[in-house]
């Protein structure tokens, strides 16, 4: 059973807290004047990330590792544990596929004990090399189960399948959103994605390094756009269970992202090339038709004015 309410503050349990994309939530859920339940074991998550809201009586901590049980009472859970970067998740591939498997089982069995809504981060990965473009919902993806990203891919497709049986079986009230490319404040400076890789490497004057020849393309979506689209995906009822795309369609390739970051920042870098990673997708773009359609939703926030601020944030971090 749901913890009982005396009044309209809900009781939201975010696992992956501390992290880039789950702070940003926190900080929403708290301004909509919820209480926040913050699990993190800090892996990737930071505390600086979570450190300005220590002060706020409705917000709690707890390090704990999701691949564990938990006893907590809550009124939703939001499931956002997980390295998402290729650079940590396959630092240890094992704990990263127990950490979408194992963590998926602990937080939907708290959510079928609790009867409660619980929001599923997927990711566009699940499409891995997309032979279809843009990438819609129904597409079941193109992904090697044995390579180096699989630990993550074949993970998040795991994930996504207990959810849909605990849903089928239990009659769980389930939201799965397949998240693309996500940039903003708090990003890692070294999680090696490619905004914050970009954006390091300029202010810092060193060379802008592409791997392949920068030809691959990707889709950027500033990281309040997502929050908002996942508050309204838990808001929008049992009958909308996703999946569900969350992504900006605006599709560039790497070595047009590279050329407006140096742009943007006035730095004097260089362009170096490397090889491409193994199994590195060669195309990324949502179809968000579903969003559109079903939540209402779509991004607001122009690259230009988001890597502003993203640039801003990590002017202000490094040394």
């Amino acid at each position: 059973m749901m913890p009982r309410r005396y009044d309209s503050r809900k009781r939201v349990l975010v696992t992956g807290g501390a992290g880039f994309i789950g702070s940003h939530l926190c900080d929403r859920l708290l301004a909509l004047g919820h209480e926040v339940l913050c699990l993190d074991n800090l892996f990737t998550g930071s505390k600086r990330n979570i450190d300005h809201l220590h002060g706020n009586p409705f917000f709690e901590f707890i390090r704990h590792d999701i691949t564990f049980p938990l006893y907590v009472e809550v009124d939703e859970i939001y499931n956002l544990a997980c390295p998402a970067s290729p650079f940590h998740y396959q630092y240890d591939p094992v704990q990263t596929t127990k950490t979408s498997v194992h963590g998926a089982i602990n937080v939907l069995g708290l959510a079928k004990r609790l009867q409660c809504p619980i929001f599923q981060a997927s990711t566009s990965e699940v499409y891995g090399d997309p032979s279809v473009h843009p990438q819609t919902e129904d597409y079941w993806g193109n992904v090697n189960p044995i390579g180096p990203r699989s630990c993550y891919d074949e993970g998040k497709r795991c994930a996504e399948t207990l959810f849909f049986d605990y849903h089928r079986q239990h009659d769980l009230d389930i939201k799965v959103a397949r998240i693309f490319n996500t940039y903003g404040p708090r990003m890692h400076p070294a999680d090696g994605r490619v905004v914050s890789n970009f954006v390091v490497q300029a202010l810092s004057g060193a060379p802008i390094t592409i791997y392949g020849e920068g030809n691959q393309t990707r889709s950027f979506c500033y990281v309040d756009d997502l929050v908002e689209g996942i508050l309204k995906f838990m808001a929008s009822g049992p009958d909308v269970t996703g999946p569900i795309n969350f992504g900006n369609p605006r599709e560039m390739t790497i070595r047009e992202l590279a050329e407006t970051v140096i742009e943007m920042t006035g730095a004097k870098s260089e362009l170096i090339f490397e090889d491409l990673p193994h199994d590195d997708p060669k195309q990324r773009r949502p179809d968000i038709s579903r969003a559109k359609a079903q939540l209402n939703w779509e991004p607001q926030v122009t690259l230009e004015h988001g890597l502003e601020r993203t640039v801003g944030y990590f002017r202000d971090l490094l040394p």
